[in-house]
């Protein structure tokens, strides 16, 4: 059996590959993460997910070649512009770290992750349209407890969070 699109939506399609099934978004090239902290802070954000119908404590991130205009957008200009759109924070340097499946067994989504190094204020930050991103700048050292509050106020922690916690702390 080949490859064979089963169902489409404006963003996302579903498709059956040899009676597997997986998602894959179109008019995407790929997944950026970017992990920052700030005089001894995480740069954290916090958004509602609509797919988990809760908050979700998760690193920056966005996709690359999305923007009308900007399909064939580089990857690293796409990492600036989602951690200056989300945290109004633009990084001097980034640092591809490394790179991987988001959820293997669901999507074809690979996710590039960067460290961001010396960041300047440059906007209020939230995200774009509707995705009222909360900015948070969280002590490395209270990081831990800090996440188990939110989890206790019923606030998701994206799993890939802790592998940005790895890098920032090794």
């Amino acid at each position: 059996m080949s490859m064979e699109i089963i169902g489409q939506g404006k963003f996302l399609q579903l498709l059956n590959h040899n009676g597997w099934e997986y998602a894959e978004r179109k008019k995407v090239s790929a997944i950026v993460a970017i992990i920052a902290e700030h005089q001894g802070k995480a740069l954290v954000i916090e958004q509602f997910r609509p797919a988990l119908g809760k908050r979700v404590i998760e690193w920056p991130a966005g996709l690359v070649g999305d923007v009308p205009g900007q399909e064939n957008e580089d990857i690293v200009t796409a990492a600036q512009r989602e951690l200056e759109e989300e945290t109004g924070y633009r990084a001097t340097r980034l640092q591809l770290l490394t790179y991987g499946p988001a959820s293997a067994g669901l999507s074809n989504e690979i996710i590039h992750i960067f460290r961001a190094y010396d960041l300047v204020k440059v906007s209020a930050g939230g995200g774009v349209d509707d995705e009222n991103i909360t900015v948070h700048l969280v002590p490395l050292s209270e990081i831990d407890a800090w996440l188990r509050q939110k989890q206790q106020e019923d606030v998701l922690v994206d799993l890939k969070f802790y592998s940005g916690l790895y890098f920032l702390q090794h």
